[in-house]
């Protein structure tokens, strides 16, 4: 998987996307890109500004951060969980 452009080079890519001085195709090879690659990036712009529908970038960015904090809390209750059986096993059963 080729490295993450930087969002500078993104918002130019999209500028010259946006002009339409040549095809999409010529663009994203001229910069050494997928025509795909580009045209996600102009559809994520477009939902960006509000042109379209969809999740904006923040959003998606909360999303993956909530998810991850999610996880990370389901993980704690189950050693939580597991922690307490283990000890009141212990507290039961005579030694």
């Amino acid at each position: 998987m080729p490295a993450a452009k930087p969002p500078e080079f993104r918002c130019r890519a999209v500028e010259l996307a946006r002009r339409r001085e040549k095809p999409i195709a010529a663009i994203a090879a001229d910069l050494g890109s997928a025509e795909s690659c580009l045209r996600r990036w102009l559809k994520q712009d477009d939902i960006d500004a509000g042109r379209a529908e969809g999740l904006s970038s923040e959003e998606r960015a909360e999303l993956v951060r909530l998810r991850r904090e999610l996880r990370v809390a389901q993980m704690e209750i189950e050693i939580l969980r597991r922690a307490s059986a283990y000890f009141a096993r212990e507290n039961v059963l005579p030694k």
